[in-house]
């Protein structure tokens, strides 16, 4: 009884670890138009909070409303007035997203940059 409490104990005490985006991700996606565009995110984590940027066909755009809870990530960006919102799981290597625009969703794949 006494052994089973202690490693209960020892399980609960253990942090649960965030996924790191930190750094440079690419993706490709697709328009309306059915063309494909490449963008590059920068992410780094701060003192707990996520902060970065996208960069596609149309210049560079902060992100918002960002976070990370274990291997989840969710973060906004303003295009044109618009919220368009961008949900998923982050690994070491690859994030796959569903971005939200409107009442129009999409997946994507975002692949770490390595030096």
């Amino acid at each position: 009884m006494h052994r089973t409490l202690g490693i209960l104990l020892l399980i609960l005490s253990l942090p649960i670890w965030a996924a790191d985006p930190t750094g440079k991700w690419k993706a490709t996606a697709s328009g309306p138009d059915g063309q494909t565009f490449e963008l590059e995110f920068q992410f780094k984590v701060e003192d707990g909070k996520l902060t970065g940027t996208i960069t596609g066909p149309r210049g560079e755009r902060p992100i918002s409303d960002a976070k990370v809870a274990g291997d989840k990530i969710t973060f906004a960006i303003d295009f044109d007035g618009n919220k368009i919102v961008h949900s998923g799981t982050v690994t070491d290597d690859e994030m796959k997203l569903k971005v939200t625009f409107g009442d129009r969703d999409m997946e994507m794949n975002a692949k770490r940059e390595r030096r």
